[in-house]
């Protein structure tokens, strides 16, 4: 049983590095390279990256639970006392994933289609262009934030069960 509770760990945590990793630097810019470009055009392909990161955040929310439980089952099945550190990063990486889903992606829709509107004045375009810009990068930086954090906890779950070392 031990054995299992470690490989689920493994296997939630590469899971999700990989497919942070995966949609950071591959799938996030392809919506935007010149040959989508030429498919959709811009407020399409926008719009079509607002689509897909609902399903990003939603991943990263199913495996952030996951991990927590593994969490807890390890501390409950194995006897270990928390392990504050690690629960601090689970938690950490929740909340900076629920501020980008339920707070940044909603606002960024908005400005999306306020820049892409069809009756949207001028003015209005560019004021929601260079908010959308600002809001972009702090969304932007989020997602590095946590796929670092991701990456960290890749590292703390790899670890013998034996030898949890100093990620406690």
């Amino acid at each position: 049983m031990i054995r299992l509770l470690h490989v689920v760990g493994i296997l939630n945590a590469a899971i999700w590095f990989g497919a942070a990793v995966f949609f950071t630097f591959g799938v996030g810019p392809a919506f935007f390279s010149k040959d989508m470009l030429a498919l959709l055009g811009r407020p399409h392909a926008g719009a079509a990256a607002q689509v897909v990161l609902e399903r990003y955040f939603l991943l990263h929310l199913i495996c952030t639970v996951v991990a927590l439980a593994h969490l807890i089952t390890e501390a409950v099945y194995l006897g270990r006392p928390f392990w504050r550190w690690t629960l601090a990063l689970l938690v950490g990486i929740l909340l900076l994933n629920c501020v980008g889903a339920y707070g940044l992606q909603p606002k960024l829709r908005a400005l999306h289609r306020t820049m892409h509107g069809v009756g949207t004045p001028p003015q209005m375009r560019a004021g929601a262009g260079q908010s959308f810009g600002l809001w972009h990068g702090v969304s932007q930086g989020f997602n590095l934030a946590v796929v670092a954090g991701v990456l960290v906890h890749l590292l703390r779950v790899t670890q013998p069960p034996e030898d949890p070392g100093r990620w406690r």
